[in-house]
């Protein structure tokens, strides 16, 4: 009888047990925090001389598809660590597929993959009782490499966009708000999101002293307007306590910073001040770390997806 895939790596031990996976990975967010510095908050440099990487989403150089939720703040603390000029990666087979190879001597990026599957006892005894069939998650490892660690690779591979000019206004950044459809305010002195009445409201662009921080501000706020219950609905208004408070804000502060990094604005950390907090819960919570940058690679897909809808929309009205 032919065991599935998931099956096999539940059963043969291809799949690490998921809390060494968990543990190990929340490890090292929470050595990065301790020594000050925060995982998705600028992780490269500009384009310069040294050739630092810029602004974007890890992504795969040969699918284009970008990497997501604890995997964008791996893959970002590799570049930023070893100073690659590039946000691609590939797999070694994918290397070779691409007409390269991985350099000699070289050392890969562990990510993980998480996914769950049905064992066939369970499915039986959902059949037998009428409830649900239970699913049981698993996480795998696997290795991949910046494209400045091969050598050989074709041209045509997906490139990294080049970084936005210094300027105030942002159209791209502009057009992302405006086609959230989120009920978005610009007054007073203060940022927030209101889940009661669903509405943003941030101050005024000239009170900002570094101006382009007020989209960063935006953009943090617009992540927690998508977690209302007409969107993605992360019970918002169930939620109270402290701990609870710290978790959301962790998910804006990484939706921010993902689509920050996808619009090629460099991202800062906006709640310096929630480090203790953000400490206290992935102690407590190996697995804490994945479902907030699961949540917040969610939210900006979510922002960013309007966006594409409306640039459809523009052109078969312009057609």
């Amino acid at each position: 009888m032919r065991q599935t895939g998931k099956r096999r790596a539940a059963r043969e031990g291809n799949s690490e047990p998921r809390a060494n996976l968990y543990d190990e990975v929340t490890a090292r967010i929470i050595s990065e925090l301790e020594a000050g510095r925060f995982p998705w908050v600028q992780p490269w440099g500009r384009f310069d001389s040294e050739g630092s990487a810029g602004p974007g989403l890890p992504r795969n150089a040969l699918s284009g598809r970008p990497y997501s939720g604890v995997n964008i703040l791996i893959l970002w603390g590799a570049v930023i660590e070893q100073g690659w000029p590039s946000q691609s990666w590939l797999t070694f087979r994918q290397a070779l597929a691409a007409g390269g190879s991985v350099r000699k001597g070289e050392r890969g990026t562990m990510v993980v993959y998480a996914d769950s599957f049905t064992p066939e006892t369970e499915r039986t005894r959902a059949r037998e009782t009428g409830e649900d069939a239970k699913a049981i998650p698993f996480l795998k490892r696997f290795t991949l490499f910046n494209v400045a660690q091969c050598e050989g690779l074709r041209e045509g591979l997906a490139a990294d966009p080049a970084p936005l000019p210094e300027c105030e206004i942002v159209p791209l950044a502009e057009a992302v708000i405006a086609a959230s459809g989120v009920d978005f305010r610009i007054g007073g002195d203060k940022a927030f999101y209101v889940p009661a009445h669903d509405y943003v409201q941030v101050p005024p662009q000239p009170a900002f002293f570094e101006q382009i921080n007020y989209y960063r501000t935006a953009l943090h706020e617009l992540t927690h307007a998508t977690g209302h219950v007409s969107r993605l609905d992360r019970k918002l208004m169930n939620e109270i306590g402290r701990e609870a408070y710290a978790r959301e804000e962790l998910v804006a502060e990484m939706g921010s910073a993902f689509l920050c990094a996808a619009l090629g604005i460099v991202p800062t950390v906006r709640h310096a001040d929630y480090l203790a907090s953000w400490l206290s819960v992935l102690r407590e919570d190996t697995r804490a770390i994945f479902r907030a940058a699961s949540q917040a690679s969610k939210a900006a897909d979510w922002i960013l997806a309007r966006h594409i809808e409306a640039q459809d929309v523009g052109r078969r009205a312009a057609a």
